[in-house]
């Protein structure tokens, strides 16, 4: 909606509140809150902050301008940057030899609620967050190209759309855009 010149409508305004307010990113602390909206929502605000909720929350944070950023979401855009180099992206922090959520390895368009890692570092290097603990997810990207310089679509939610955004398997013009934009930001 911010993309879309909807900044300025309380609605979006209520949404952005809610999020640096509610946003978990704590990792796996003994106590968590009990209150309201925690407690009636345990499957993504359990023990552990939701990795795909601090993912789409600070998806949702970076795409307002910096002058439209207030103290909380500054605060909270840092938190969530925070969280997820402290998970090296995609990976457990208690245990980094260990994936987190193997389907992030699989890149995907369009995301919907899931996510992988190279949406998750367009929107850190959408930041410009360049750090070391990223360099894994960057190297499991470039990996992927192939010789011919393009990325294929590995994983997809075709079949449940009234029309399948490219085949699976095949070389997708979205991935290999959002590759190359990534990559030129990490390493320039």
């Amino acid at each position: 909606m911010i993309r879309f010149g909807y900044i300025d409508d309380p609605r979006l305004q209520k949404g952005i509140e809610w999020i640096t307010k509610y946003q978990r990113f704590d990792d796996g602390k003994p106590d968590f809150p009990e209150d309201w909206p925690y407690k009636a929502h345990k499957s993504c605000f359990g023990k552990h902050s939701c990795h795909m909720g601090v993912v789409k929350s600070l998806k949702a944070l970076a795409e307002l301008p910096e002058n439209k950023r207030n103290s909380g979401v500054k605060n909270t855009i840092k938190k969530a940057v925070g969280y997820l180099l402290m998970h090296h992206i995609h990976k457990r922090s208690h245990n980094l030899s260990k994936v987190s959520k193997p389907s992030w390895l699989q890149l995907g368009f369009p995301h919907m609620y899931q996510s992988d890692v190279l949406e998750i570092l367009d929107i850190l290097t959408s930041l410009g967050v360049k750090d070391e603990r990223m360099q894994d997810a960057v190297d499991i990207v470039v990996s992927k190209q192939d010789d011919q310089g393009r990325w294929n679509l590995e994983r997809t939610f075709n079949g449940r759309f009234l029309v399948n955004i490219e085949q699976k398997g095949k070389p997708s013009k979205w991935i290999t855009l959002n590759a190359l934009k990534v990559l030129k930001r990490y390493y320039s």
